[in-house]
């Protein structure tokens, strides 16, 4: 994800700094940490996968922050919106689609107004 979307993937943005994860508990963590503005999670990961986390996330989140769940094929959109997710991005992985996908949700976040 980090070399799809690089340090700054729209000029209108900030800088981009990630928070890499590989526990459940990990994500947790940050989110409860604060200063998280964006969450993209594997919904392929095991044994916590992405999705349940996603939902998770929103169930328990105070403010949660947009969530964008990468599945395993375009037939699991459904899936994405079970989670609450506000985006999914299914692989193959396009960077061009990613990048979309995720400076829209940033917008929203990063921008005033």
């Amino acid at each position: 994800m980090i070399s799809a979307l690089g340090t700054r993937p729209h000029p209108d943005l900030p800088s981009f700094e990630y928070v890499e994860t590989a526990t459940e508990p990990v994500v947790f963590q940050h989110l409860d940490s604060g200063g998280i503005d964006l969450v993209i999670l594997d919904g392929e990961s095991v044994p916590a996968g992405g999705l349940g986390i996603a939902r998770q996330v929103k169930d328990e989140i105070f403010r949660a922050p947009p969530v964008v769940v990468i599945t395993g094929r375009p037939q699991d959109a459904w899936l994405a919106t079970w989670s609450r997710a506000e985006a999914a991005v299914s692989h193959p992985i396009e960077p061009i689609r990613l990048a979309e996908v995720v400076i829209d949700l940033a917008r929203g976040v990063l921008q005033p107004g």
